[in-house]
């Protein structure tokens, strides 16, 4: 029930459990269920986490561990969205965001020089909570994976100011890498802002993609001057550029490479899509946030490989 429950919605784990096993559970049965159990799965991960060093998974050393975290909103009943704050015109929330960590582990790359993940070395938290309980949540999973056996760790995020924070604190010691494909997305729209053609767009890529930001920067602010605009206009144009500006270091990619990382957050991203929207964003949807949490908890430990682990110690 815990399974079915937090894979589909409740009405179609009901019907499931009948179709394959004959058993006869209501919807409401399988939610009571499975929200338990994902409660019990957090307590569990909780004990895991103050314990890392008993671990029987964390592998003696590891080569690269990467750590990548993101958002992604998740439809909430009116009741949990009182104090937050929505992006749209009208200022009201209509989701919370639910803040996801993966870890993996990288041992080699391949004949082109390109990084390989390991196989099945990938394991998820998340949860609807501030950034700075997340920021410990994914800390202390990597800790149990072996972060303080790593030879390297690579932190992979946009560039949200939480996340730089959560970095900074927790592995200050880390590569820490702009997810590329966040950072073009940023570039394109800068360039629609200036009204830059294709043509100069695709060498802007092209800079990018060499980590040489600064050589955008003074192109940029060239492009800026030569259209003559009120300061005002300029202010918020170069207040555009500061994201470059504050991230320069963090998106030096020829290097990246040429060291062998990982550039793009694609693990994490994927994550949200499969392990929260495929569940927890279907249309009509709207969450508790103890409810939402529980299914979120369950999912990752399903998902992270470890729902057998949390029977076994259970039982």
């Amino acid at each position: 029930m815990a399974r079915a429950g937090s894979r589909s919605s409740f009405v179609d784990a009901s019907e499931d459990l009948l179709t394959y096993a004959r058993l006869e559970v209501t919807p409401k049965q399988v939610q009571r269920v499975a929200e338990d159990v994902g409660r019990a799965v957090e307590d569990w991960n909780g004990r895991q986490e103050a314990a890392p060093a008993q671990s029987q998974d964390s592998p003696a050393t590891v080569p690269i561990l990467y750590v990548s975290f993101d958002g992604t909103g998740v439809p909430m009943r009116k009741s949990e969205l009182h104090s937050s704050k929505g992006k749209g015109p009208d200022g009201k929330a209509r989701t919370r965001e639910v803040k996801l960590g993966c870890i993996f582990t990288q041992t080699t790359t391949d004949e082109a020089g390109w990084p390989v993940r390991d196989p099945d070395s990938t394991t998820y938290v998340g949860a609807i909570e501030s950034s700075e309980l997340f920021g410990l949540r994914i800390y202390q999973e990597a800790v149990r994976r072996g972060s303080e056996q790593a030879h390297k760790i690579v932190v992979l995020t946009d560039g949200a100011r939480y996340n730089k924070t959560i970095a900074s604190t927790h592995f200050p010691g880390a590569v820490h890498i702009i997810d590329l494909y966040h950072a073009r997305e940023h570039l394109a729209g800068l360039a629609k802002t200036l009204g830059i053609d294709d043509a100069q767009l695709s060498a802007w890529r092209d800079l990018l993609d060499m980590g040489r930001v600064e050589n955008i920067l003074d192109q940029a602010n060239a492009h800026i001057d030569a259209l003559s605009l009120g300061n005002a206009q300029a202010d918020i144009l170069r207040k555009d550029l500061g994201y470059f500006q504050e991230n320069a270091r963090l998106m030096r990619y020829a290097e990246f490479r040429i060291a062998g990382y990982f550039v793009g957050s694609g693990v994490v991203e994927a994550g949200c899509r499969t392990l929260i929207g495929e569940r927890l964003k279907r249309s009509g949807m709207f969450w508790s946030l103890r409810g939402a949490n529980a299914i979120i908890a369950s999912r990752c430990c399903q998902i992270s490989g470890r729902f057998e682990d949390f029977w076994e110690d259970a039982a």
